[in-house]
């Protein structure tokens, strides 16, 4: 009687069955079909409006955004400082470094791009939001930050209201500072959002659009601490 074949020891393991084999191959072509519509349907996938070939134009929103932010940016990490030095109290005081920081760190990326890009930091024309549809734009000279009244852009303070800030004290400075970031955050959410939606260049749209999600954020904090202190957004 012929002994039956030992396979066990052989070193080869039976394989499944073909018809198995093949199911196993199907739901294989299935999970990697499913995995790129995904990718091409997550944000900052392909499903994206493709980046331009090269670099915008001195006029565009890309440039025009990145400009005119790094400015309004610049009277944030101001102002943040400012009160810093007007109050003890720690809630603001952290605030105030949160924003500080954040906003240097942003305004740095921006002023990147435009250095990537070969563009002016400054507008040709000496102009601010014109690369929205020119309701906004504020021509400018030279003594435009000598401390005159009016704002360059929405949501900026006014020389007078910069004043104002660096004479409080405690809790003044604390309820000034709250209403005139709450204030400039507002502006700048408005700013941020055209260019999430303008913006040609796939990174400035998505720094674009966490700017505007992080100031938002950071207005309730601010309308909670202005509450607790008696007062409101203007």
């Amino acid at each position: 009687m012929t002994a039956p074949t030992d396979t066990a020891g052989s070193g080869e393991a039976a394989g499944p069955p073909a018809p198995v084999r093949l199911l196993y191959a199907g739901a294989a072509v299935l999970v990697a079909l499913a995995l790129a519509l995904w990718v091409l349907a997550t944000p900052g996938s392909g499903a994206e409006k493709p980046a331009p070939a090269g670099p915008p134009a001195v006029g565009s929103a890309d440039a025009g955004f990145a400009r005119d932010m790094a400015v309004h940016h610049q009277q944030a990490v101001e102002m943040s400082f400012v009160v810093r030095d007007r109050t003890d109290d720690e809630e603001v005081r952290r605030l105030a470094y949160d924003i500080a920081n954040t906003q240097a760190n942003q305004r740095g990326m921006l002023l990147g791009r435009l250095d990537l890009w070969g563009l002016p930091k400054v507008s040709p024309d000496g102009s601010y939001m014109a690369w929205t549809d020119g309701s906004h734009a504020h021509d400018h000279g030279d003594d435009a930050f000598a401390g005159k009244d009016g704002a360059l852009m929405p949501g900026m303070a006014t020389g007078a209201e910069l004043d104002k800030l660096r004479k409080a004290e405690g809790k003044d400075a604390e309820v000034l500072y709250l209403q005139l970031m709450t204030a400039h955050h507002m502006g700048g959410v408005v700013m941020a959002s055209a260019c999430a939606r303008r913006c040609e260049d796939p990174v400035e749209r998505r720094l674009a659009q966490g700017m505007a999600d992080a100031q938002e954020s950071e207005m309730r904090l601010m309308a909670d601490l202005l509450r607790a202190r008696g007062s409101s957004p203007r």
